[in-house]
């Protein structure tokens, strides 16, 4: 079981005034529902050739849904339940029964814990579009995720031009050589973990330059770095016996650039023999406006596969090839998208838990998911990342994340006060990142 409440820190809040978690709430995401809002007016006559007049009046009410939720969370209104009887409902309002339950007062935007209620509104969105059926398989946010993948061509172009390269000759490579080439795709897609549309409220913000060539220059930005435990990790699974499988689990964020860094690290770790399977985890519903759903991975290989050029067509041909034959599956479960932090998971989704204690290693991408490992507290910056695990450790697991929000653990002694003094900002920005391992032992 997690450690009771009493025994961890505070939860970030936005009743914290002047902290990240406040100016989100206060700002970024009344920002996000105008633009949920404006999508939806835009593809009215969308609407209108589908379903005629009842798609127009689909609409409408969703419209009218969202508008009442921004102003329910602008003016601090008390946290409602959900009325929508997906097969999630019920888990989110025991959540906020349990909510009510603590010491905070009633459940509301501002005074709940930040990891709550931002979660909350996302679940509430899609709340709006699920209630009118004929737009209920409409994602508010799919044209910025396209727009992302469209606009960082270029990277991807570099990067899966580079794989194929080396696939060309990776069973000749030594050791040394392999290792090299492992930190440097995992570095890849750590940093691909900057592009990320809900902390920039939805507005562009694609991979544009080489994802390679700024490697050398942004590893002093790494705060954590454990690559050598993660590569100790794995090359002593590969030197087992060759009959036994090593099973590598990633929990997905970012559609566009950050999911093709992704799937170009997984398909060197089964080319490398460094895993023999790879197991995605994606969100079950939109999501933070840019997370990977099922429908955004496969659409993803689909446009790799017919892209007018030679690597990344090759690359989503051989992809789509590995989801055919197993050696790569995709996962989506309602727990990535309940407001509940990891810790909680053998208890509220034990199918989950017990999936991912199969991994020899799983991989969290991303800064939601660092919260949710961490439960999105005041730690101090020195507390153990195993600490701060709160007994969630299904399997050796590793955080490779960009800092945009403000929890950080595992730090040397004085080294966030030291950032704190030239860089205020240093934990929000997406300048810094870690690659912060747990061994679950």
């Amino acid at each position: 079981m997690a450690a009771p409440a009493e025994a961890l820190p505070v939860s970030l809040a936005g009743k914290f005034k002047g902290s990240f978690a406040y100016d989100t709430i206060k700002d970024r995401l009344p920002q996000i529902l105008t633009k949920v809002i404006d999508t939806l007016h835009r593809h009215r006559n969308k609407f209108f050739e589908e379903h005629g007049e009842k798609g127009v009046e689909a609409e409408k009410k969703a419209i009218a849904y969202l508008s009442k939720l921004r102003n329910e969370l602008q003016t601090d209104k008390l946290l409602i339940a959900l009325n929508d009887y997906l097969p999630d409902t019920a888990l989110w309002n025991q959540y906020l029964e349990y909510q009510r339950n603590l010491s905070y007062g009633p459940p509301s935007w501002f005074k709940s814990p930040w990891l709550y209620v931002e979660c909350y509104m996302y679940r509430r969105i899609h709340e709006a579009v699920v209630q009118n059926p004929l737009i209920s398989d409409f994602d508010v946010f799919n044209e910025e995720k396209v727009h992302g993948f469209f606009e960082s061509q270029q990277a991807i172009i570099i990067l899966t031009t580079y794989l194929q390269e080396l696939l060309k000759n990776i069973s000749d490579l030594d050791e040394k050589r392999l290792q090299e080439e492992f930190f440097m795709l995992l570095q890849v897609s750590l940093w691909g973990n900057k592009c990320d549309l809900s902390i920039s409220g939805g507005k562009d913000n694609s991979q544009k330059s080489d994802p390679l060539q700024s490697l050398e220059e942004l590893k002093s930005f790494i705060l954590v770095d454990h690559m050598e435990k993660i590569w100790s990790l794995l090359i002593n699974e590969k030197k087992k016996n060759s009959w036994t499988t090593t099973r590598i689990d990633i929990v997905l964020d970012n559609a566009g650039f950050e999911l093709t860094a992704d799937l170009v690290l997984a398909d060197f770790l089964v080319s490398s023999k460094l895993a023999t399977e790879i197991h995605f985890h994606g969100k079950s519903i939109p999501w933070y406006v840019s997370d990977t759903t099922n429908r955004d991975f496969s659409w993803t290989i689909k446009q790799m596969q017919s892209a007018n050029h030679k690597w990344m067509s090759k690359c989503g041909m051989g992809w789509e090839e590995k989801m055919k034959n197993g050696i790569w599956v995709y996962h989506d479960h309602f727990f990535w998208t309940l407001p509940h932090e990891f810790s909680n998971m053998a208890e509220v989704a034990p199918d989950l838990y017990a999936e991912l204690q199969k991994a020899n290693l799983i991989l969290f991408k991303g800064d939601l998911n660092y919260r949710k490992l961490t439960g999105d507290r005041k730690w101090d910056f020195t507390v153990p990342f195993h600490q701060a695990l709160n007994n969630f450790h299904p399997a050796p697991l590793c955080s490779l994340r960009t800092l945009k929000s403000d929890v950080q653990v595992g730090l040397k002694p004085g080294q966030g006060e030291h950032l704190m003094n030239i860089e205020p900002e240093w934990m929000i920005i997406g300048k810094y990142g870690v690659v912060q391992f747990d061994s679950a032992s």
